[in-house]
């Protein structure tokens, strides 16, 4: 070994250490995104995090190397999620999956990349199965868990509305039922007698009508409203209709502000729900220092994404952090390495998260976030409390 690196090569190119996906010129990343679909919002992601490395691109990259990211379109369908995996793998050579979208599209292919020990890093989705280190080492989550945040949502409930008639309506996949699971064991023998309608849609349903007229007749005065896309903007303006006036709970990542646009914010109105995360349309944030980066960003690169989306400065965070993660691993783009680097992340801060609120990812834990605000909608902010809540 001593005599094949003195054979003439430099010191640092004898150090450089690569797998498939990463050469001294660049760095190859793949992702999977609904640009077409019932889930197509999630697009934006896509849009957002490609003009973040192209302008990266053209500063010289990330320790000399140009990112490529190569962002397909599998329309929220797994069989489509698993051709495009495989194509990213098998035949673009891609060095590591990120940010791609969705439970049950993410889910299809998370043994497959397991199996070949490839990063499927930061999913946009909280399913628990982001969160199975010894099962899945190959896979993180890019968002808080569903299960932490149906359990913040029970104490939350049982702390400042004991006797709640509640009212569920969820998404029938593995986000549904781990936000369901979770607040119910929260709630433990309270359930049988807290839950009194539940109601379950799936990804391919039209409209959620007969489902919302259900539960609005049941008596329920707490409305946990576990929808995601087009149908949260549905639900907040059915429930407006028909004259139901629970307190609503919406999921923190269907709280945005284009969801809200779209389903009138006068109908949103005294909806409750976790934060961690800037909310980019608030005016709270608009001297914000990191917000008003991200805004001169998505103006000269990406001007056709509304300012106030917040999707877009997810989206826009996540490439600000794998630029971390990339330039920690420094001469060393093996998979082993990058996955080392991106589950040691406890205590960073990124764009997106609110003031005194860090990453928790540990190699033991890939859990994001663990700390929350609790935030209620006034019809044209949000109003957070005084004190954080905790798993």
């Amino acid at each position: 070994m001593a005599a094949g690196l003195s054979s003439g090569l430099p010191a640092a190119a004898a150090d450089k250490r690569y797998d498939e996906g990463a050469s001294d010129t660049e760095v190859k990343i793949g992702q999977t995104l609904a640009y077409s679909g019932p889930a197509s919002y999630s697009g934006v992601v896509g849009r957002i995090q490609s003009a973040y490395f192209e302008q990266l691109n053209q500063r010289g990259g990330i320790n000399g190397r140009k990112v490529n990211l190569i962002s397909l379109d599998d329309g929220y369908s797994p069989p489509k999620t698993v051709e495009a995996t495989r194509r990213l793998i098998e035949g673009e050579g891609v060095l590591f999956t990120f940010n791609s979208m969705g439970t049950a599209t993410q889910s299809a292919v998370q043994k497959y990349l397991n199996a070949k020990k490839i990063p499927q890093l930061m999913v946009s989705s909280g399913a628990s199965r982001w969160n199975q280190p010894d099962k899945f080492p190959w896979s993180t989550p890019g968002v808080p868990l569903y299960s932490t945040e149906g359990r913040v949502f029970a104490r939350w409930l049982l702390n400042n509305k004991p006797d709640a008639k509640v009212a569920i309506l969820s998404q029938n996949d593995d986000l549904g039922r781990d936000f369901v699971s979770n607040f119910r064991e929260v709630l433990g023998d309270k359930a049988a007698t807290m839950i009194v309608s539940e109601a379950t849609y799936d990804a391919t349903d039209p409209t959620l009508d007969s489902q919302l007229v259900k539960l609005s007749n049941s008596g329920a005065d707490v409305f946990f409203n576990v929808t995601v896309g087009k149908f949260a903007s549905q639900s907040i303006k059915k429930v407006a209709e028909l004259g139901w006036k629970p307190l609503q709970y919406m999921m923190s990542a269907s709280a945005s502000g284009m969801m809200i646009k779209a389903a009138g914010p006068e109908n949103a109105k005294g909806l409750i729900a976790i934060q961690s995360n800037k909310r980019v349309g608030s005016p709270r944030w608009h001297d914000d220092a990191e917000v008003q980066a991200y805004q001169a960003f998505r103006a000269k690169y990406v001007p056709t994404v509304d300012p106030a989306d917040d999707t877009g400065f997810y989206a826009y965070s996540g490439a600000v952090l794998l630029s971390e993660v990339l330039r920690r691993c420094g001469d060393d783009l093996t998979r082993a390495n990058l996955l080392k680097q991106a589950t040691d992340l406890k205590g960073m801060r990124t764009p997106y998260l609110l003031p005194g609120l860090t990453l928790a990812v540990t190699a033991t834990d890939y859990e994001p976030v663990t700390t929350f605000y609790m935030g209620r909608y006034t019809g044209q902010d949000w109003e957070l409390s005084e004190h954080t809540i905790a798993d």
